[in-house]
């Protein structure tokens, strides 16, 4: 068989056939052309994959440290500049450059939880958008000294400050008691203790002392101001005690006491303890009222 009646043939060899015959074999026709296409395209994927790669290299700055902002060391790893993690992060120890703060942002809250060796969450701590929130056992802040400034758990809360200041406009509402050994309002503020709906009872095993320095004391109340003394007396120690609200007693039958200012009136006390005025005469006109201590 001659040679032209394969054109094209990409590699031929001449092979003994029976009786003497000659076959040429190889890859000739559509198939040389499906090989050189196929590769064509082998080729083309691997500068594809190979230019992708080295992009991929420049971008994330990979190097012999590391990759983009993370940094290999023997202390662990440092990231330098803004890093986002879309997954959890599990960490011994995060801490700042020196002299540069650790700041986490979050588009809905930051949550950082402690776990014992059975994975359980021990403490929680969430700083959300409203409100910062914390679940555990114990709560505590502490001064660079180690000294507790704030300690809260289920049996107590403590401040531990040298002093507690209270600025809002509404001042501090207790549900329960409050045991302070003193209580001062700021320079030249007014200090006020109200109860709205109940009473407001102040105990001391050695006293109360209420002082005013420089200004006055008022104590106002919607029905009955009530001072006890079961084994003392009660001392108003001042140049004057005014009572301008006493209710007037009727005039007594005997010649009122007068003056170039004016009557003169003395006070009067009713068994219940009320007090009132009566205008004085030559002699007591507290009997003669009427109508005041019914």
């Amino acid at each position: 068989m001659a040679a032209d009646e394969f054109p094209g043939a990409a590699s031929q060899r001449g092979v003994d056939g029976p009786g003497g015959t000659e076959y040429h074999v190889g890859v000739y026709g559509w198939r040389k052309r499906c090989l050189y296409l196929l590769v064509l395209l082998l080729t083309v994927i691997l500068i594809v994959n190979l230019a992708l790669t080295m992009w991929i290299l420049r971008v994330m700055h990979f190097n012999l440290d590391g990759m983009g902002h993370l940094r290999m060391s023997e202390d662990g790893l440092r990231l330098e500049g803004e890093s986002e993690f879309l997954l959890p992060l599990y960490a011994k120890e995060i801490h700042s450059r020196k002299e540069s703060p650790l700041l986490m942002h979050s588009a809905r809250n930051v949550t950082v939880n402690a776990r014992n060796s059975d994975g359980h969450v021990t403490g929680r701590l969430t700083v959300g958008a409203d409100a910062l929130h914390y679940e555990g056992s114990r709560f505590e802040i502490t001064s660079p000294q180690g000294r507790p400034l704030f300690v809260a758990s289920d049996d107590e809360v403590v401040v531990g400050a040298d002093r507690l200041r209270v600025t809002g406009a509404e001042g501090a509402i207790f549900e329960h008691s409050v045991q302070t050994p003193q209580i001062r309002a700021e320079a030249f503020k007014e200090l006020k203790l109200e109860a709205p709906t109940r009473s407001l009872t102040m105990d001391a095993p050695k006293g109360v002392s209420i002082r005013a320095e420089a200004g006055g004391l008022e104590a106002m109340c919607r029905t009955d101001i009530t001072l006890q003394s079961t084994e003392g007396s009660v001392v108003l120690d001042a140049a004057r005690v005014l009572l301008p609200k006493l209710p007037e007693g009727t005039r007594g039958s005997g010649g009122a006491v007068g003056g170039a200012g004016g009557p003169v009136y003395e006070v009067c006390s009713c068994p219940n303890g009320k007090l009132y005025l009566a205008e004085a005469g030559p002699r007591s006109t507290c009997l003669e009222q009427s109508g005041i201590c019914q």
